[in-house]
């Protein structure tokens, strides 16, 4: 009678299982740290389907059992999917403030001509954005930071549970409110090197005033550069422990994980 009953239960496991993955899968591939271009997307794979393993046991008494319509199964994959996503993305959008950072230093140390290949960027990104995405990236994974956007995601059953309505308005709400934050932490980092750039621009003005001679664009670039370059050597490790500091707060806040 076990052997029958196991049986019989076969199709309900596999559709939750399935069910789990959409959500667990979408996030594995876009979390901060985890889900990273640069790890293998095998890598990814397997972190989705050991995380269906080890939540599948408790989340399956609130899965949906699979439905009598093809189409309705397609509904609930495509919702799980688009939540996984939304989810992974809130946890990113936040650790982007850190590569929006360095985009921002490269332009105020005069080196935004200077291109790099950029996975997290979709092209090219300068190489101080490419810096602080890696530095990012090892920052999360060094100090548990990727645990916070994890645990959201198995409290996320919770409060937006499988089969439920998809909350469209809550939900691009957070999304508009991550990225006004996440734009905010990457102001607040390269706050020093506005600050540097716009006295550095005075003392030259001063310079052109009182020596017209001087030919200041060759002074101007390589000073900026050298000058942004020492300064961001002295700031390198109070800009990566604010990131820190604020990201915990921010990642604190995602939905599931209060």
């Amino acid at each position: 009678m076990e052997e029958a009953a196991l049986l019989a239960a076969l199709p309900v496991l596999a559709f939750q299982a399935v069910l789990l993955f959409a959500r667990l899968g979408a996030t594995a591939m876009v979390l901060p740290g985890l889900g990273e271009q640069e790890v293998p997307a095998m890598l990814r794979l397997a972190l989705g389907l050991a995380l269906v393993v080890l939540l599948l046991p408790g989340v399956a008494p609130s899965l949906p059992a699979p439905p009598d319509s093809v189409a309705e199964a397609v509904r609930l994959l495509g919702i799980e999917v688009v939540t996984g996503l939304w989810l992974g993305g809130l946890a990113r959008i936040v650790v982007l403030a850190l590569t929006m950072a360095g985009q921002a230093v490269a332009l105020l140390l005069g080196l935004a001509s200077a291109l790099v290949p950029d996975a997290v960027l979709g092209a090219q990104g300068t190489a101080t954005a490419r810096l602080f995405g890696l530095a990012g990236a090892v920052l999360v994974l060094g100090s548990g930071l990727y645990a916070v956007p994890l645990r959201a995601l198995v409290e996320s059953y919770a409060i937006l549970p499988a089969g439920g309505a998809w909350p469209a308005g809550a939900a691009a709400e957070a999304m508009a409110t991550a990225a006004g934050e996440s734009l905010a932490l990457a102001l607040r980092l390269a706050a020093p090197f506005v600050l540097g750039s716009v006295l550095f621009n005075l003392a030259l003005a001063l310079l052109s005033r009182l020596a017209p001679q001087v030919q200041i664009y060759f002074i101007a670039t390589p000073g900026q550069i050298l000058l942004g370059l020492g300064l961001l050597a002295l700031l390198m490790p109070a800009i990566l422990g604010a990131f820190e500091t604020s990201a915990a707060a921010i990642l604190a806040a995602l939905p599931g994980a209060r």
